[in-house]
C-alpha cells in the first residue's frame, strides 16, 4: 500500500508541503505562512508535479484570503496580484493556471468580503479533494493495462508526490499492486534534477512495488535487450489534439517505445488539458544551467561551457497509444476523442 502523506495541504493558517528537494534522504515538510513562500516553493521545485503545483497555488490564494481583513475592493485587487505572482512561477504546467483561474472564478457573484473569502477557501479545498478523487479514478481506469509479470517503464515523477495524493502515472501501478498483480517498474533517473531516482524510486520502493532504476540513456538498451511491456508517463499540459508536454526526455522515450512496439500511455486528469493553446503557444521552461553543471554541490561541467536546460519537451499525438484520465482511457483519434470526452 502507498505509505505517503499528502504532498500539499492547508491547515487554515499555513500551507504545508512535502519538501521534495530533501528526498530521498529526508521526508520533511515546508510550512508556508506567506504567499511569497508558496511562490518560491513552486519556483524552486520544493513542490513539483503539475497537479501538486495547481493545488499549492490554490492554497496560496486561500492563505491570502484567510488573512485578509480590509475591504472588498482591496481584497479583489490583492487576490488578482496574488494570482499573477503564482502564475509567474512556472510557465509550462497547465494545472497551475487552471487552478488559479478557477479560484478567481469561484468568487463571481459574491456580494460581500466574508462570502468571497469563504468561496476562495472552499474552492481551494475542492481542487485538492478532486485531485485525489481523479487520481483514484485514473488508477481504476488504467490498472487493467498492467498484466502479470509486466515490465512498466516511466520517466520523471508523476507519482503521489507530484499530486495531492496517489499520483497520475503511478495510479494504475498502485491500483494493480492493490489487486495483487505482480509486475516491475523501470524508472528513468530523469536528469538533471533526478526526479526518477530521488522521488519515483523512493515512493514505489516505499509502497513495496519492485522498481529498477536506470540512467536515461539506457532506455533503448532495456527495451531492446530486456524487454518492456508498457510505458506510462505523466503530463504537464495536454492540448486538444493530444500533443503532450512533459518532463524533458518524454519525447525521446516515446520514439523508443514506438520503435520497439511498446504501448506508450500518458496519465493525467482533465485539469491538465489545455483546449485553447496550439503547440507554438506553449512556452517551454528553461531552468538554471547550474542544475546541469552541478550534481549536489559538485561541479561536473567545465567552467565556461554553454548549457541549455529545457525542463520539458513535446510529444506528438502519433507517438501516444492512449491517454488515461479520470473519465476514461482515450485511444484512437485523440483529437476527436478529447473533444467528445471533455465537452
Amino acid at each position: 500500500m502507498i505509505d505517503l502523506p499528502r504532498t500539499v495541504d492547508f491547515d487554515g493558517n499555513k500551507v504545508i508541503l512535502v519538501d521534495q528537494r530533501k528526498l530521498p534522504e529526508k521526508l520533511s515538510f515546508l510550512e508556508c505562512e506567506s504567499v511569497d513562500c508558496v511562490a518560491n516553493a513552486i519556483k524552486s521545485m520544493a513542490v513539483r508535479g503539475a497537479p501538486a503545483i495547481g493545488a499549492a497555488a490554490a492554497f496560496g490564494m486561500a492563505l491570502y484570503a484567510s488573512r485578509f481583513e480590509s475591504g472588498r475592493e482591496n481584497f479583489l485587487s490583492g487576490l488578482k496580484t496574488v494570482a499573477e505572482k503564482l502564475k509567474s512561477t512556472r510557465p509550462t504546467a497547465y494545472n497551475l493556471f487552471w487552478a488559479v483561474d478557477r479560484v478567481i472564478s469561484s468568487i463571481k457573484g459574491a456580494t460581500d468580503l466574508d462570502e468571497m473569502k469563504r468561496r476562495v477557501l472552499e474552492g481551494a479545498r475542492r481542487i485538492a479533494e478532486e485531485d485525489v478523487e481523479s487520481n483514484r479514478k485514473i488508477g481504476e481506469n488504467g490498472y487493467r493495462l498492467i498484466k502479470e509479470g509486466y515490465r512498466v517503464m516511466t520517466i520523471c515523477n508523476a507519482g503521489s508526490l507530484a499530486t495531492v495524493w496517489y499520483g497520475t502515472a503511478t495510479a494504475p501501478m498502485y491500483r494493480a499492486h492493490e489487486e495483487g498483480i505482480e509486475f516491475k517498474v523501470i524508472a528513468l533517473e530523469t536528469r538533471p534534477v533526478l526526479q526518477g531516482a530521488r522521488i519515483t524510486a523512493f515512493e514505489l520502493n516505499r509502497a513495496g512495488i519492485p522498481v529498477k532504476l536506470i540512467v536515461d540513456g539506457a532506455a533503448g538498451y532495456v527495451m531492446s535487450n530486456l524487454g518492456v511491456d508498457l510505458a506510462i508517463t505523466g503530463a504537464d499540459r495536454i492540448l486538444a489534439d493530444g500533443t503532450t508536454f512533459n518532463k524533458i526526455g518524454t519525447y525521446s522515450l516515446s520514439i523508443l517505445a514506438k520503435e520497439h512496439g511498446v504501448p506508450f500511455y500518458v496519465a493525467a486528469p482533465t485539469s491538465t488539458f489545455d483546449l485553447k493553446s496550439k503547440p507554438k503557444d506553449v512556452r517551454i521552461e528553461m531552468r538554471d544551467p547550474k542544475e546541469v553543471a552541478f550534481i549536489g554541490n559538485k561541479r561536473i561541467a567545465p567552467e565556461g561551457v554553454e548549457i541549455l536546460n529545457p525542463a520539458f519537451d513535446r510529444t506528438p499525438p502519433e507517438n501516444i497509444t492512449g491517454i488515461i484520465t479520470e473519465k476514461g482511457v482515450i485511444m484512437g483519434s485523440l483529437a476527436e476523442k478529447i473533444n467528445r470526452l471533455l465537452k
